[in-house]
């Protein structure tokens, strides 16, 4: 497992290196969202009976989690592939679940790093409670793998930079906010609460939430089975493509 390791520790080492940029900033966006949205909608909303700042602030670490979880994956990779670079992690003997574990592996560190540290921040704004603390811990994780995995897909599909670019604005942003971030989808039409059940990102964000309050607006043993499947899928898909050395070996 020395390959492993060694390329894990380079990938958390290659965001760490500029944690001002990877991890305050990212934090830093999300204090702003919880500051503008809580100011203008705390005093009208209130989502299952908790305050509208303290429903906003587990969306908001999760949503930090992904997003964050995909760029450290994807554009670590497509940095490599620009750079010609990407032929000194192929040639050494790194087995592809392994290959594929490190980048995941520090795809979700660099998440969980910008979750909590939105978390810590914002807990000066809002009240939180932490009814099942594993809940919280285990969607975080596969949260942030799925989006890891996805990252990686990315990267390998992208040729380019605004390839990349065009994957997480059309795909990932859209899952991501229309996800119940900032709303509960029971307050939806009947129709976009239909559309949101297809969204998988929703029930990462529930079943987080869940763990903070108690209340999620689906089960969360069918947001923990619809995760964990997207991991497990998500995951054979990007090992086939390494196997095929797909955009990857010539």
């Amino acid at each position: 497992m020395s390959g492993f390791s060694t390329l894990l520790y380079k990938e958390v080492l290659r965001f760490w290196k500029v944690a001002f940029q990877t991890v305050a900033a990212p934090v830093l966006t999300a204090m702003l969202y919880l500051l503008i949205f809580s100011h203008v909608l705390e005093e009208h909303v209130q989502v299952h009976g908790v305050a509208y700042s303290s429903f906003l602030v587990p969306g908001l670490v999760m949503m930090s989690v992904l997003q964050n979880a995909f760029a450290n994956s994807s554009s670590s990779l497509i940095q490599s592939k620009v750079t010609g670079s990407i032929v000194f992690v192929l040639l050494p003997p790194i087995s592809y679940p392994a290959f594929w574990a490190a980048y995941v592996g520090a795809a979700v560190i660099r998440g969980l790093c910008v979750g909590l540290g939105v978390l810590l921040v914002t807990l000066w704004f809002a009240r939180l409670g932490f009814e099942a603390p594993a809940w919280i811990l285990v969607f975080a994780i596969l949260g942030g793998g799925i989006l890891g995995t996805l990252g990686v897909i990315a990267g390998i599909w992208a040729d380019k930079f605004d390839q990349l670019a065009a994957f997480q604005n059309f795909l990932i942003m859209p899952l991501t906010f229309l996800s119940g971030v900032f709303y509960s989808v029971h307050s939806l039409p009947p129709f976009w609460q239909q559309v949101s059940a297809w969204n998988p990102v929703f029930y990462m964000i529930d079943g987080f939430r869940y763990g903070f309050f108690g209340i999620s607006d689906a089960s969360p043993w069918k947001s923990l089975a619809v995760v964990g499947a997207c991991f497990v899928t998500l995951s054979a898909l990007t090992l086939a493509l390494l196997r095929r050395g797909y955009k990857l070996r010539a």
